[in-house]
Formats: C-alpha cells, structure tokens, sequence
C-alpha cells in the first residue's frame, strides 16, 4: 500500500473510531426519556436479568430493544436511513409501503394469535348472551372487524408487494366464534362486514375530478395507521344497518377541519418531512341538542364534549377524539332517538366513530380492555340498560393487541 491509500486508511480508521466513541458517550450521558412523542410509544427500559429471561432470550430481546429506542440521534438516523432508501427506488421500507399517491401503507403481517382471539371473543360472547338469556334480557352482540389500508388500497401500492389477506383471518374469527355460541345454542353474533362499502367509497374517490374533494373521502390517513372520520362514518353506516338505527345522512352534519398538519405513526416511523401532514375533521350534528357529557373514571373528569381540543397542539393530535385512552369512559346523550345502551369494547379506531353513535345510544360505555381489569363480563351484568354490545376491533393490529386477554 502506497503512502497515500495509509494516510487515508488511517484517517479512516480515525474518523470511525472518533464517530465511535462520540455515539458511545452520548449513549452514556444523555438522558434516556420514558416515552417517544414522536413515535407515541413507551420507549423499552433497562431490562432486570433474570436467568429464565435469559435462557428464554426474553432478556436479550429486552435488551436490544433497549440500545435500539435509546440511540443518540435516533430520530436524525431514521430520517437519513428513510431518505436514502428512496433515492435508491425503494418503495418498501422497515415494513411501510409508500403508496402511488403517496400516502404511507403498513404491511399487514401474517397472524399467529387468531385462535386466541377466537377463543376470547367466542368465550365472552357466550357468557353474556347464555346469562342474559338466563335473566330474560335481550342483548345483541355485533362484531365489527375492520380492514386497514393494506387491505383496501391495494391498487395503489407498489406493484412487487407481498400482500396477506385480512378478510381470511376475518373470516376465520368470525366463523370460529359462530361455532362457540352455536354450541351452546345462544343466538348468532351478528357481524358487520366492510369491505365491499369501502372498496366500493375508494372507487368513488378515486374517480373524483376534482381534487379538494378526493382529500374529503379519503378513508384513511396519509401518515397514519387509523382511518379518517370519513371512513368511521362508513363504518357507522354499516353498524346501523345491521342494528335496525336510521342512521344520519352526510348533510344532517357540519364538518369541521381541526387540523391539517396531523403526522401519525407511520410518519413517525419514517420522519421524513417529505410526507405532508394529514387533515383531521370532526363531524358534528347540525342540529344537535345539549345534552351530551362523557366521564372519564380514571381522570374523574366530566366534559360536554367527546373531543379534546388540547390534544391538537402535541403530536398525537388523533387522541382528540374521547380525549386518548382512558379504561372506562361513560358517555351520556340525553336527547338521543332510542333509549338503548351500548356497551363498546375497542381499539383506536372506535374513537372517531363514537360521536356518530352517540347521537342514538342514551348511554354508552367504552371499554379499553388493556386496561380496564374488571371484565367486560361482569359490566354487563350491573348494568341492566345495556341492549346492545359491539366490539370493534382494527385488522393491523388486533393480533398483537394485549387488550383481547381482557375481554372476558
């Protein structure tokens, strides 16, 4: 080797070891924050050994995740990484589709929990309409399962992509559930089905002229994994249908724009500013009546609305609706059309669907069974003006969603 490939080797070796060593003292010396708003996400802690975690590689796995959420200049690295991959061509990254209009897609990955939820909502499902049976107490239970984007914008996402079927798993659920109740000669739990209406929106947006109007029925966010209050609407449609409610027409509401710089999770996942912010609407009935309050037993906090507009100065400008997650919230609407009582066990996606139902429940008790630890179950038999149970679930995430331990 010539003099000058060893004085750049060693400027090279000089210039990794001082990067080396720069990284390693602000991972030292840097403080390590609890949470990610960026991310909206608990950042992994320093996990305690235990050598059953460590034989079991639970330890190890902890511990990765660890050094991972705490590297300095994370953010700033999955910008340049992000960045990158798309001057390459990539149109695939860490999991994210970047769509032909550029919205961001998670994939949908296969699922290795669906028995378990079959078992869960099947075992709860049987219980309470078997004791509501036993009490003379009609009770309808109606399960929503509901295809993300991965599912209903195929058509625009990159031609190579590998594609997983939500509506088999949903199928399976469904059947599976049917099955337990069926054994034990309950009633049916009705089930709603999305798909072929939302397939059937997309279709009518995308061939839409004008294009404010395409941004007005998009059904889901650009930059994150929830649909908008668009696609809730339809997902309201669908549920009064199969629950005997005349549901509201689009023009008995005035819809207002909240936000139109809403960078969701799967923003957060890339942090490329190159993808615009998203436009968040609330929908609100012309001609609603006071009368409606929400109680948030957690906080002890009583609201006259069901959204919390603080929310949309932070990051997570989505958790607006029903003020973010709370184990029980109580939703009173004394001018509603029908006395009925709704109880709802959900993820996220239900948030920005509850100020539609809302409008024909008299009661409506929410339910995030991650962290409400009473059971679902024993709700339902204190509280007797409870007619209708729905449980609604988003497909990306309901295989890993801890919540469905609780649903019982």
């Amino acid at each position: 080797m010539d003099t000058a490939n060893k004085s750049a080797a060693r400027w090279i070796s000089a210039i990794a070891a001082a990067v080396t060593v720069f990284l390693a003292s602000a991972f030292l010396l840097l403080p390590k924050a609890d949470f990610s708003e960026n991310e909206n996400r608990y950042l992994q802690a320093f996990p305690a050994f235990t050598f059953r975690d460590l034989k079991d590689g639970t330890y190890t796995e902890r511990l990765v995740a660890y050094f991972s959420d705490h590297f300095p200049f994370r953010d700033a690295f999955m910008t340049v990484k992000t960045e990158t991959e798309i001057l390459l061509g990539k149109r695939e990254i860490s999991g994210i589709f970047i769509a032909k209009d550029g919205s961001l897609v998670e994939e949908y990955r296969r699922p290795v929990n669906t028995d378990r939820v079959i078992r869960q909502m099947g075992k709860f499902s049987a219980a309470v309409l078997g004791r509501t049976r036993e009490e003379n107490r009609a009770l309808n239970v109606t399960l929503m399962l509901v295809p993300t984007a991965s599912e209903i914008l195929r058509e625009q996402l990159p031609e190579n992509a590998t594609l997983l079927s939500q509506e088999q798993t949903a199928s399976e659920i469904e059947e599976g559930i049917r099955k337990i109740t069926e054994e034990a000669g309950l009633p049916e739990v009705r089930t709603v089905h999305l798909k072929e209406r939302l397939l059937e929106k997309e279709k009518e947006r995308l061939a839409l002229e004008d294009s404010g109007e395409r941004e007005n029925r998009r059904l889901y966010y650009r930059t994150d994994h929830h649909w908008t209050t668009y696609g809730a609407y339809q997902g309201y449609l669908a549920f009064c249908g199969s629950a005997a409610i005349d549901a509201l027409p689009e023009e008995a509401f005035r819809r207002t724009t909240v936000s139109e710089d809403f960078r969701g999770t799967i923003w957060s996942k890339l942090n490329d500013a190159r993808f615009s912010g998203d436009r968040i609407e609330i929908w609100e009935r012309k001609d609603t009546l006071p009368g409606i309050t929400m109680y948030c037993e957690d906080t002890e906090k009583t609201s006259d609305s069901l959204y919390n507009m603080e929310w949309l100065q932070k990051k997570d400008k989505y958790s607006m609706f029903l003020d973010n997650i709370h184990p029980l919230i109580r939703i009173t609407n004394e001018n509603a059309d029908t006395p009925r009582g709704l109880l709802l066990i959900k993820d996220s996606y239900a948030n920005c669907m509850v100020p539609f139902l809302a409008e024909h429940f008299r009661k409506i008790f929410v339910l995030d069974t991650r962290y409400y630890k009473k059971g679902p179950s024993a709700f339902i038999g204190e509280h007797p003006e409870i007619t209708d149970v729905l449980l609604l679930y988003n497909m990306n995430t309901l295989d890993a969603d801890t919540g469905i331990g609780g649903i019982y």
